[in-house]
């Protein structure tokens, strides 16, 4: 099925499509890298919680991303979903790439539970 017929049932919010989609495996055109890169942004946008953002980090790492472009996706859809989301989901990143939150100035673990 070609791109504009996906789109025409997404559309119409066809639920035969949607059973597809949610049912493995379903075949994305994109790249596993890119697609659990645009899942990560996406979990940014909702705040989705940490238990997924490991899960979808964890999918791009092993498909190839670097931290320092799961960090760009962050970082690149500040603007479209504002500050305040991409800092709540900065420190569940952060744990998830194994990065240790504690602030030695002020003595308390800053993490994705007490952002």
């Amino acid at each position: 099925m070609d791109y504009t017929e996906r789109l025409r049932r997404l559309a119409f919010n066809d639920d035969a499509l949607a059973d597809a989609m949610l049912s493995a495996p379903f075949r994305f055109e994109l790249d596993a890298k890119t697609l659990a890169l645009a899942r990560v942004a996406a979990l940014v946008a909702m705040g989705g919680p940490e238990a997924s953002f490991a899960s979808q980090v964890d999918a791009a790492i092993s498909a190839g991303a670097s931290a320092s472009e799961i960090v760009d996706v962050l970082e690149g859809v500040v603007t479209v979903v504002g500050v305040p989301r991409a800092v709540a989901a900065a420190p569940k990143i952060a744990i998830v790439l194994g990065h240790d939150l504690y602030d030695e100035d002020t003595g308390r673990v800053t993490g994705a539970t007490n952002a």
